[in-house]
């Protein structure tokens, strides 16, 4: 399974920048080849400064090795060992009527002393995080979510929608990252899911990426914005840094096994405000927004 979706992971890199690439129409990905001293290593692609996207990443790692003593505590266990993959993507586009979009799709094993698989899971999800709200965007970035999800169950869709809804909020703001997406973790095998289901489920999301970003990139792409719209992109970007660093499973857990910290923390902004106790004008596009995040929507 492990060398399976490892596999399908690098050639979904492949495919995610390869479209980005030709969607930008200026800036390349740079690549980065990297190793991890205690075990594996990774592919990261970073691009920058482009017509489209001013800075994103979509990388992929395979990393492997004995269970950091922190995470042994986490999950419970003693000298267990591991393996890690996953592809984790964040696009930040200049325009601030293009939403950030954040995706992840990962696979961990959990090994006895004498090598046995111990236990071993799937998670992931996609979020759209928008600094402007079109409504039509939010129904079809739901609505891909929901047709790739109800291919495999049709409770999938309501139940891990709640939960992105209930895992991106920022409680310190008491506001949603964004407008949510899917978020599911720890998918093991049950009587009703082996693992073969599970991946067929999360490779059946992770191909649906691009259905369901790429038209509203290109719809919103090319609108004129002001000054004052770019300053809160930058403002509501910082929220984005704030759950980034605050609550992230994913920043905590590279983090804590000694990752790549470049590669950790790609998924921040260039460009980023924080300005003392802002709020919007009463009645504006940017309370609208605020409003949203505070009381989640059912788009479809």
């Amino acid at each position: 399974m492990k060398d399976k979706f490892f596999k399908y992971i690098h050639e979904l890199q492949d495919t995610i920048s390869s479209k980005l690439e030709a969607i930008d129409g200026k800036a390349k990905f740079q690549e980065d080849l990297w190793k991890r001293p205690e075990g594996g290593g990774g592919r990261t692609r970073v691009i920058e400064n482009g017509n489209v996207f001013e800075k994103g990443g979509v990388n992929i790692s395979g990393v492997h090795g004995k269970l950091p003593e922190s995470m042994q505590n986490y999950f419970g266990v003693e000298d267990a060992n591991f393996f890690a993959c996953g592809l984790s993507l964040v696009l930040h586009p200049k325009n601030p009527m293009v939403p950030t979009v954040h995706a992840n799709w990962r696979y961990f094993e959990m090994y006895d002393q004498e090598g046995n698989i111990v236990d071993q899971w799937f998670g992931g999800g996609q979020d759209l995080t928008p600094y402007y709200l079109f409504e039509d965007d939010a129904k079809h970035f739901h609505q891909t979510c929901k047709t790739a999800c109800d291919k495999h169950d049709p409770e999938f869709y309501k139940k891990y929608k709640a939960r992105c809804d209930e895992y991106f909020y920022n409680t310190h703001r008491n506001e949603g990252r964004g407008i949510g997406g899917l978020f599911f973790d720890y998918c093991k095998a049950s009587d009703d899911m082996s693992m073969q289901n599970w991946y067929d489920f999360v490779t059946e999301i992770g191909d649906s990426f691009l259905d369901a970003y790429v038209p509203i990139v290109e719809k919103r792409k090319n609108i004129e914005s002001t000054k004052p719209q770019r300053d809160w992109q930058e403002i509501r970007r910082g929220r984005y840094v704030e759950f980034n660093l605050v609550h992230d499973k994913g920043t905590l857990f590279g983090l804590k096994t000694n990752g790549r910290i470049e590669s950790i923390l790609m998924s921040l902004p260039p460009h980023v405000q924080w300005v003392y106790d802002h709020h919007p004008e009463a009645g504006s596009e940017e309370e609208k927004l605020i409003k949203v995040l505070q009381n989640p929507v059912n788009w479809v």
